[in-house]
């Protein structure tokens, strides 16, 4: 089999475009799940008892269910169910003009504050307790000990961990051409679908997601190096 390198070349120039909707979903996503994550993570530690339950069903479904199912529920669901009660209250809204992006968002959100629950808790409790109660007797609130001793402790044990879910997020990504969002999987997919250089175009993404995460790996190793350097400072 012999490989179109010109059409490779057009391919990845035309995935290499649709990059920004790429970034703009796991940005948008992580925004999102990252307080979320946090605030289901304190729910845990401290034992608020009906959140830390509701939390624990939530997190238990997300990491027992694939992604894939995820996408289907929100993407095919979600819009239907939001369109029987916009039909009964006489809204005059259509909710399949949504864009889908805003559903690619919600997805790998939800997903994605699960995950980081479980990573935020376990760092945050490696930080020795002693600190949290030496800041509260010098006078700091609670919110002030977390903000100037704890939560940066707290990075520097999270993110290692969190540069492994930032690159997971970026590969399942890829699945946002499921919800009909132009992202670079789906910009190869079509350029393919024309003359069925499908190999060509699977080549291309496998690339340029090789590069993406490859960077991403080195960005987050330099921020590590630098949190660590402020520690020991």
């Amino acid at each position: 089999m012999r490989l179109d390198f010109p059409f490779m070349l057009h391919t990845f120039l035309v995935a290499l475009r649709a990059l920004p909707v790429t970034f703009q979903i796991t940005l948008v996503a992580l925004l999102i799940a990252v307080p979320f994550g946090f605030f289901m993570a304190l729910c845990d530690i401290y034992r608020v008892r009906v959140l830390r339950q509701l939390s624990a069903v939530y997190i238990s479904f997300i990491r027992g269910t694939p992604i894939v199912l995820q996408i289907l529920i929100v993407y095919s669901l979600l819009p239907s169910l939001l369109n029987a009660i916009i039909k009964s209250r006489s809204w005059n809204i259509n909710i399949f003009d949504l864009n889908p992006i805003i559903y690619a968002y919600i997805v790998f959100a939800m997903n994605n504050a699960a995950q980081l629950a479980e990573l935020f808790r376990s760092a945050i409790l490696a930080v020795d307790k002693g600190q949290h109660e030496a800041a509260l007797a010098s006078g700091l609130s609670a919110a002030q000990s977390y903000y100037r001793i704890i939560i940066p402790q707290a990075m520097v044990v999270a993110l290692p961990n969190f540069c492994n879910l930032a690159i997971t997020l970026i590969k399942n990504t890829s699945l946002a051409f499921i919800m009909t969002v132009k992202d670079i999987t789906a910009a190869a997919k079509i350029e393919a679908s024309y003359g069925y250089n499908y190999v060509e175009a699977y080549l291309d993404i496998f690339v340029l997601y090789i590069i993406i995460c490859a960077l991403t790996q080195l960005l987050f190793e330099r921020a590590e190096r630098r949190f660590a350097r402020n520690k020991t400072a």
